[in-house]
């Protein structure tokens, strides 16, 4: 089969077009005949091996992983003799980890879930890490509750979208922060209000969130803590980062040693992979209360620019590679 390999860390160019072979199936997996993929910064850490804090994830002189690709959208090809929710021919979507910019995949089957009816397995693919962060990081870890004032930084980026969709979804009032270029697009998704970061600086102003959720920007816990209700609570997501070492996980440390100190919540998020957070939010893509956002499509063939595009952080929304 087609796939995206490589056999080194470094920028998009270490990544090859290739015939490698086909996956196998064991007892309790699931081949899949990928239709569509989509790339998040989970793909680019492990293509580059940083922050070295990843290495052990990644591998410590060469990728452990010869193929990269999480999220994943397609066809059942075939299934293990214990497998019992798919059948050879349902359409599914999920996120695999590793393997998905090739034509075929095999995966354990809990991490998949049906696509959801009238979506393209395009619009599917984005959905699996980006939607699941959303989710997890607002109802999970932030206990978003209805008629609270949530503030989402880096609301036009793939996890953004949705989590702006998604709070709408449960009834928050969403005030979504980006740069002017992308205002519209965020006000055109659901936000109440939006903050251009080029313009004004939201832990500067007078109004107060109950819950803050950050999924870009460089602004600290404390910075972040003038912007939250007395009460209120920060999940911290991701963030940018331009350090080799451990990347945004030194905000998440400085935040867990503030936290016993304040009286707000100052909280991570681990996303954990769910066919049931999958198929939550594949109802609310039924219901039409979310919409994936996709920028661009690449070819398979296409992949060092798609990852190449996503690592200039100017994606508004997702990208996809078809294949």
């Amino acid at each position: 089969m087609k796939a995206i390999a490589q056999d080194e860390f470094g920028p998009p160019d270490v990544l090859d077009l290739r015939e490698i072979e086909d996956p196998t199936v064991d007892a309790h997996e699931v081949l899949v005949r990928v239709r569509a993929a989509s790339p998040n910064p989970w793909d680019w850490h492990f293509m580059r091996g940083l922050p070295y804090i990843s290495r052990p994830q990644a591998g410590w002189r060469k990728p452990k992983n010869e193929v990269l690709g999480g999220d994943v959208a397609g066809h059942v090809e075939a299934v293990g003799k214990d497998v019992t929710r798919f059948r050879p021919g349902n359409e599914v979507f999920g996120f695999v980890g590793h393997g998905a910019f090739a034509e075929y995949v095999s995966t354990r089957e809990d991490v998949l879930a049906l696509k959801p009816a009238g979506v393209s397995f395009e619009q599917a693919a984005t959905i699996p890490l980006a939607g699941m962060t959303a989710l997890q990081g607002l109802r999970d870890r932030g206990g978003l509750a209805a008629g609270e004032r949530v503030l989402i930084v880096g609301a036009s980026g793939g996890v953004g979208t949705f989590a702006v969709q998604m709070a709408k979804a449960f009834g928050a009032h969403v005030t979504g922060v980006c740069s002017t270029r992308n205002v519209e697009l965020v006000k055109s998704i659901g936000a109440d209000h939006v903050t251009d970061y080029t313009n004004d600086d939201f832990t500067r102003g007078s109004e107060e969130f109950d819950l803050i959720f950050q999924l870009a920007g460089t602004a600290s816990a404390s910075a972040c803590r003038r912007a939250l209700s007395p009460n209120g609570r920060l999940v911290l997501s991701s963030g940018d980062s331009k350090g080799r070492i451990i990347g945004p996980v030194d905000r998440v440390i400085k935040a867990a040693l503030l936290s016993p100190f304040v009286s707000q919540s100052l909280l991570t998020l681990s996303v954990r992979r769910s066919d049931k957070d999958l198929r939550f939010i594949g109802e609310l893509v039924e219901a039409g209360k979310v919409s994936p956002v996709i920028d661009k499509t690449y070819q398979l063939s296409e992949t060092a620019e798609a990852i190449r595009y996503l690592e200039t952080g100017r994606a508004r929304g997702k990208v996809v590679i078809a294949v």
